[in-house]
């Protein structure tokens, strides 16, 4: 019987020290090391209801959880569909720590073909957090994501691309606020390994979202304001699918998780990005239509013509001048634009 008993001690030290860690619980559910599951979250709120597709990644070894969203806006579809890839890109075997990845945090906008808001009660859930465990659907989701993925989270990504109308160039960001030096330190390296030749600060310093008493409205917020080193990715542009911007996501992930030392990948060349720490928005006094003269990426000098708005029956009523010398990190692409709408965004690139 001792013998018997040596021989099972040393089986479970040899399988621990293999695995390096113990299985990851969520949602009721262990997930042993070295293995993904699916996980269909249902939420319900009065007569609507929706679900949140989840990937959990646990790696063979003990790491940092990375927290990841993608379809937080329902229409941009380059990270939802990098998403899918990063299922079969990400082997649990080869994963140190763990990745938890909400494959589309906003279903029925994506099902819908919905651009910013949530179909069902009309709101923006990347104006919701950290959302309410009795409010309307997209408050719910947003609650889901702030307690069940956020709070359980090391590190955290938000993934986003140019909605249906916005021409909008690919960039990296990533979190900043002058009392949290070390997490904004960490931000910043993580951005940077995500490959993308602009990366934006997000100087959060004397916002007043990042007031305790304040809501922090958007996803990776509510993580940097718990402590989290947060970054984004924009990729992708006027609500398409399209290949580049999709695999650029996918090669992004893959490279930051090889930086953090969680999932080894071919190394890539990353060459310094151009930083920009301030951003000029343009927006509009009028409803009609809008030409443009511009698209994004374009580098603009103060005072040139972004482009102009008419009437319903083509009488000009501005003409749009760029406030400051940059790149146009974002221009309205498609023809309506409403009153109060952003038409342009300039980055000044330092």
């Amino acid at each position: 019987m001792q013998k018997i008993r040596l021989i099972l001690l040393t089986i479970c030290l040899s399988v621990y020290s293999t695995y390096g860690q113990t299985s990851f619980r969520f949602q009721q559910r262990n997930i042993k090391p070295g293995n993904k599951e699916h996980f269909l979250i249902q939420l319900t709120s009065g007569q609507k209801s929706t679900s949140l597709p989840i990937t959990i990644f646990h790696g063979i070894k003990d790491g940092p959880v990375l927290g990841i969203t993608a379809g937080v806006h329902g229409y941009e579809y380059p990270p939802i569909i990098a998403g899918q890839r990063l299922i079969q890109a990400i082997n649990p075997q080869k994963l140190k720590g763990t990745v938890i990845l909400v494959q589309v945090a906003n279903v029925a906008g994506f099902s819908q073909r919905t651009p910013f808001l949530n179909p069902l009660d009309g709101k923006n859930l990347n104006r919701s957090f950290p959302g309410n465990k009795q409010g309307t659907i997209t408050e719910k989701i947003a609650n889901f994501i702030s307690t069940k993925v956020i709070k359980r989270s090391d590190l955290f990504l938000d993934m986003h691309a140019g909605d249906a109308p916005e021409d909008l160039m690919p960039y990296a960001a990533y979190y900043h606020h002058d009392s949290k030096s070390a997490i904004s330190e960490q931000g910043k390296k993580m951005a940077i390994a995500l490959g993308f030749d602009h990366l934006i600060v997000f100087n959060t310093t004397s916002k007043k979202y990042m007031k305790a008493t304040e809501p922090s409205l958007y996803c990776s917020a509510e993580a940097f304001k718990k402590g989290i080193p947060s970054i984004d990715i924009e990729c992708g542009k006027l609500g398409k699918a399209d290949e580049f911007s999709i695999q650029k996501v996918v090669d992004g992930v893959l490279q930051l998780l090889n930086h953090l030392k969680m999932h080894p990948d071919k190394k890539t060349r990353l060459v310094p990005p151009l930083i920009i720490k301030q951003r000029f928005y343009h927006s509009s006094e009028f409803n009609g239509i809008f030409y443009p003269n511009k698209s994004s990426g374009e580098y603009v000098s103060k005072g040139m013509k972004l482009g102009h708005i008419t009437d319903f029956f083509g009488r000009h009523l501005k003409t749009i001048y760029a406030k400051q010398a940059g790149i146009l990190l974002l221009i309205l692409g498609t023809p309506p634009v409403n009153k109060g709408e952003t038409i342009a965004v300039i980055g000044k690139v330092n």
